[in-house]
């Protein structure tokens, strides 16, 4: 693993994602890669990007799938022609260093009848999610894509978006790192994790030597100011600390319970039910979209 992360340079702006409430963009760069690039301007805030950078490249360590990840120069100007103001808006504030992610061409988001996954590599997206505290991995939203989807390369499963994970560093200290998630809705729950075997093969890859180097790869700039800290890399140490006494207590936090997809649908029904009883009579005929996931996204449509 290098020591650092590449670093290009926007040369073009394609257009902007709307299928998340950070609105990041697909950006052209100098080296001619393309990349989902997410800004350090909008609301989610730096330690989306933070978390983006130690929990992609801890996948990445431990044998899962995560596209390559890139430091973005990005000046507005590439963007002049975008014609919607509060992206002009984002993307003034993000004017400098940002966050990129390789757009895998074709890609599509996961649903469970495109593909197969065993027990053992679902167990360890379930393992890596329950170790970062990632629970914005659900069968409503699983953050997941596969990819290729067209040659003669059988489709992979690839992680990605992972800002909302380490929910520990919003409020140091007041999470323990023993402390256990709700993941029964997991979006691989169904396929029977294995998180015995995931936890015997990935807790001791989990060391502090493997964390400092990821942890390194992460901008002085997106961690000065913390409050409680004296430095950047007091705040790296930080992180150290609690994944890796995450890890040792593993025994303590290992998800075991994951109902069918027949269960979380008659889960599902259930909630929509009592929503439609609560509703006034003007209301009954709306239609109710609980537990339904997001449209999929090809993201070869924003190749332009």
């Amino acid at each position: 693993m290098a020591g650092v992360l590449r670093e290009v340079t926007a040369v073009r702006y394609v257009n902007p994602l709307r299928t998340g409430g950070s609105v990041p963009g697909v950006v052209e760069a100098d080296d001619l890669g393309t990349y989902v690039v997410k800004f350090t301007g909008s609301a989610q805030g730096r330690k989306a990007l933070v978390a983006e950078i130690i929990v992609g490249e801890l996948a990445r360590r431990l044998g899962l799938r995560f596209p390559e990840l890139v430091l973005v120069h990005f000046d507005p100007a590439v963007a002049a022609d975008e014609p919607h103001q509060e992206v002009q808006d984002l993307l003034h504030a993000s004017a400098g260093l940002n966050l990129g992610m390789d757009l895998l061409p074709g890609a599509v988001d996961f649903t469970p009848e495109a593909i197969d996954v065993d027990p053992l590599e679902a167990g360890k997206v379930v393992w890596l999610d329950a170790l970062t505290a990632n629970v914005d991995r659900t069968v409503h939203s699983s953050n997941l894509m596969i990819w290729p989807t067209f040659g003669v390369h059988e489709p992979k499963l690839w992680l990605i978006d992972h800002g909302a994970a380490l929910v520990f560093h919003h409020r140091w200290g007041a999470s323990a790192p023993d402390k256990a998630y709700d993941f029964k809705h997991h979006a691989l729950g169904a396929y029977g994790p294995d998180m015995a075997a995931a936890d015997a093969e990935l807790a001791p890859l989990v060391t502090e030597d493997a964390l400092r180097e990821i942890v390194a790869l992460v901008p002085d700039a997106w961690l000065a100011d913390e409050p409680g800290f004296e430095s950047a890399d007091a705040v790296r140490e930080a992180y150290v600390d609690h994944l890796l006494a995450r890890a040792r207590a593993s025994a303590a936090w290992l998800p075991t319970c994951f109902p069918s997809r027949d269960e979380l649908a008659a889960a599902d029904a259930r909630r929509a039910a009592a929503t439609e009883k609560g509703r006034p009579a003007w209301l009954k005929r709306v239609p109710d979209l609980h537990g339904k996931p997001a449209a999929q996204q090809d993201w070869s449509t924003h190749l332009g």
